[in-house]
């Protein structure tokens, strides 16, 4: 458990389908997640810019979705023929506002603090989805879940405030 703040690198090229392999280190990515704690702050990489390779790691992926892996991805054709067009060296860090609202916020798990519906259902449509029996159970939670929502815009409307934004 990274609870300090905690750089993790060198991840497995298997847990990593869009980085760029390793210079020096077989198997491994040029890739580093940074941890403070215990929540993913950022995420970077040196991108995969060799349509052969990225090719056999949808590939790979694709059966491992097959097999029942979940986080799988499939073949992206047109990222791939992006690819062979020719893509410079490239390479990036993410650090949105999803996670830095998560961490302000002490959420365990970033579906708490985001604020798109299509990935945090309103209220009538969890209540509607509900077993039979517990429909309060889920409406509650759910109408609690609204209100983190709006105070979590709140802050980051005072935060933008602050920042002259």
């Amino acid at each position: 458990t990274c609870v300090n703040p905690t750089f993790i690198t060198e991840h497995p090229a298997v847990m990593s389908p869009l980085a760029k392999y390793h210079r020096s280190k077989k198997g491994l990515t040029e890739r580093f997640e940074c941890f403070v704690a215990t929540k993913e702050i950022c995420n970077a990489y040196t991108e995969l810019n060799n349509p052969r390779v990225q090719r056999e790691r949808f590939e790979e992926q694709a059966k491992d979705k097959d097999a029942g892996d979940d986080e799988a991805q499939l073949v992206d054709e047109v990222f791939v023929d992006a690819l062979e067009h020719g893509l410079s060296p490239t390479g990036g860090w993410g650090m949105g506002i999803d996670r830095f609202a998560m961490f302000m916020s002490d959420s365990q798990n970033i579906k708490e603090v985001l604020l798109f519906p299509a990935m945090k259902p309103l209220v009538p449509v969890v209540a509607s989805k509900a077993p039979s029996g517990n429909g309060g159970d889920y409406e509650k939670r759910a109408i609690a879940a609204e209100a983190k929502i709006e105070e979590l815009a709140a802050k980051l409307a005072e935060l933008e405030k602050r920042i002259g934004k």
